[in-house]
């Protein structure tokens, strides 16, 4: 008997019954008793002196008139009934539970759960109470159609009642002694069903330290492995040839970039392999930086590889490459999806031969086909757009390259210790001079036509406006002709003074590309927009930019898209046109006026949404924790890794007795459920 059995196990889960369980992760009896409810309803009875508007409360009373039920809508219902709790009498309805009307019978006494209000003094309810109710709290889980709660906590009580004894201990006894945790089965019960606030308070505190503490346990792990196979290649380039190089740069690097490239050349010198994360806001030069480090791999004798998302972005970081190695002899070559059979054949040649020195390009780089002739150093840009796996083929071009992360999306400390533990981080955290901060307004849909007046006086100076409009994920073609007919509407605006140009997700890549030339070379000065005109598209001469329906992007993207202005020397405004249904999206407009710094929006955006939907758990490497919140539980997270890398550094710690459980645990899931792919 273990709690790795199979769900079947339990009685009266057969196997339709199992499969309902797999559709929310439920295979074993393990996974039940981790099936952590996402809420919980207090339902201690109250009085209704005490109750607030709108609080959702239980009360207890005599019923003091028959339930009368009447139809309404199509298969629409509502019960209503008079309850009496001292001398207070109020109305009860429900609505769509008509079978609950045999519950009600006058002169006996029953509580209700349900939402109070305190106008009407009437209690809209839920549900209605089982007479002795021994919890204060009833969990709240995540189900669906095929698994309904009432069946759900069944289940959970019966894995507990026969499985309880076999719930084994995974944390050292000096660690729950050190932090006062609660033993593993206790929390894992008092998850489910804590007597008070305070037990759930204490279950979910050790819940959510085992979650950060197992994982940092393995990214502390993996580190010591790297640290243990540290022999990767010593790029030792031509530091005389680098300072020519960077001495020729149109520009003074800032202190910020100096101290980057300064981190990363002393990787790229030491025998030990590189794994480094540069984060830099929107516009802070991390191109340079990227093209620097290129550049020394090169006076080494070795290739380099810089991968990224978009032909469009490819392109972009192609021209600004060779533009920064005009008169060294560097040979540069793009390869994308596009790239014609016979160009891309001669590419592979040359690539093989290593006469081409720097391969930039999109997916296509980590095609079977494509051979390195020494590949040094493999530079991903925007790499959270990327899977683990995307990025581990790339790395597997060459014998151990050099390897770094670049993200314009700034990623909070908390988050980079994470997702990215076993990694170095480098920060561009300062702006090059000269940059004028991008003025961001707010306004509501019908102050459209002012702000397209207002358009007018930059593009009577000749500068150029971006116009973005909603990404609608669930329809492709909705996002077509929702562009369609702002582009219609703005060419009607504009008559034939300005062009207005178009570009969406079904145009094939060299429309676009075409499209985005014209742009840049100033043939249209209106660019529409549905995709996302991607990080790294750069021209100067855009000075405004309106995003539609602002509301249904996250901050992060609205950030990035706000950095395709202010590139130039000249002052930009970014306007975002939104109605806001809720609180929480007027408060995101809100940031995105009062802030231009991306790592306080990037803050403000995990709060807000969490890091999941921030980085899409999937694609960036993130775990999927069943309770622990990287932004709300930082500062537990924070103490789980100093913990997990206190132990690491214990020489043989792995055959100490009081690690034997957390050994054991180790090996379980990394079999199991490994973070890392």
């Amino acid at each position: 008997m273990s709690v790795k059995d199979s769900v079947t196990k339990l009685s009266g889960v057969g196997a339709k019954r199992a499969e309902n369980l797999a559709t929310l992760g439920i295979e074993r009896v393990e996974d039940l008793l981790e099936h952590y409810p996402f809420r919980y309803e207090d339902i201690q009875e109250r009085k209704i002196a005490e109750i607030q508007d709108q609080e959702k409360v239980t009360i207890k009373g005599l019923v003091v008139s028959p339930a009368v039920m009447s139809r309404f809508g199509y298969k629409k219902t509502r019960l209503q009934f008079r309850m009496m709790q001292d001398h207070d009498v109020f109305a009860v309805s429900f609505f769509n539970q008509p079978y609950l009307k045999d519950k009600v019978e006058v002169s006996t006494e029953i509580a209700v759960y349900g939402k109070w209000d305190a106008k009407r003094k009437s209690l809209t309810g839920m549900k209605i109470l089982a007479p002795k109710q021994e919890e204060d709290f009833a969990p709240i889980y995540r189900v669906n159609k095929a698994v309904r709660q009432a069946s759900l906590v069944q289940l959970i009580k019966q894995a507990f009642d026969g499985y309880y004894d076999q719930i084994e201990e995974n944390l050292p006894l000096s660690l729950l002694e050190k932090y006062r945790l609660m033993p593993r089965k206790e929390a894992m019960y008092s998850m489910h069903f804590p007597k008070n606030i305070e037990e759930h308070h204490q279950a979910k505190r050790r819940v959510v330290f085992e979650e950060f503490f197992l994982f940092q346990m393995q990214i502390q792990g993996l580190k010591q492995q790297q640290r243990a196979e540290s022999n990767g290649l010593a790029i030792a380039y031509d530091v005389a040839a680098l300072k020519a190089f960077t001495q020729q740069l149109p520009f003074e690097l800032t202190t910020a970039q100096k101290r980057v490239t300064n981190e990363i050349c002393r990787d790229l010198r030491s025998q030990k392999h590189m794994q480094r994360l540069l984060q830099g806001d929107v516009g802070s030069g991390k191109t340079v930086v990227a093209a620097i480090a290129l550049y020394a791999t090169m006076t080494a004798g070795f290739q380099g590889a810089l991968m990224v998302p978009t032909e469009i972005l490819a392109q972009q970081h192609m021209e600004s490459l060779v533009q920064l190695f005009e008169g060294f002899d560097v040979n540069v070559a793009l390869l994308t999806g596009s790239t014609k059979t016979k160009e891309r054949r001669e590419i592979l040649s040359q690539l093989a031969s290593g006469a081409i020195h720097v391969l930039v390009g999109t997916h296509a780089l980590i095609q079977a086909d494509v051979e390195f002739s020494h590949l040094g150093l493999v530079i991903t840009d925007e790499q959270h757009r990327f899977g683990v796996n995307q990025r581990k083929i790339l790395r597997e071009k060459g014998w151990r390259p050099d390897v770094l992360f670049m993200t314009a999306t700034p990623i909070p400390r908390t988050l980079a210790i994470t997702a990215y533990g076993e990694m170095d981080v480098s920060i561009i955290d300062e702006l090059p001079s000269g940059r004028i901060p991008i003025e961001t307004r707010w306004v509501r849909p019908p102050q459209m036509p002012q702000v397209l007046k207002g358009s007018l006086t930059q593009l009577q100076k000749g500068h150029q406006m971006y116009v973005i409009c909603p990404l609608i994920e669930e329809s492709e073609m909705l996002d077509v002709q929702n562009a369609v007919a702002i582009y219609e509407e703005l060419q009607d605006f504009y008559g034939s003074d300005y062009k207005v140009s178009l570009l969406h997700g079904k145009m094939k890549n060299q429309e676009k590309e075409a499209i985005m030339e014209a742009f840049k070379q100033n043939e249209s000065q209106i660019l529409v927009s549905t995709t996302v005109i991607e990080v790294g598209v750069n021209v100067p001469n855009a000075t405004m930019m309106l995003i539609i329906d602002a509301d249904r992007f996250g901050l992060a993207q609205l950030h990035q898209l706000r950095g395709r202005v202010g590139r130039g020397a000249v002052a930009s405004s970014c306007i975002l046109i939104a109605n806001p249904k809720n609180e929480t999206g007027q408060k995101r407009m809100q940031i995105m006026t009062e802030t231009t710094n991306g790592f306080v929006v990037s803050e403000k955006d995990l709060e807000l949404r969490g890091p999941g939907e921030v980085f899409g758990s999937r694609q960036s490497g993130l775990p999927e924790f069943a309770m622990a919140d990287l932004v709300a539980d930082g500062h537990i997270l924070e103490v789980a890794r100093q913990e997990a890398a206190a132990i690491w550094q214990q020489v043989g710690w792995e055959v100490l007795p009081d690690f034997a459980p957390l050994v054991t645990y180790l090996k379980t899931i990394q079999q199991e459920k490994p973070f890392f792919d």
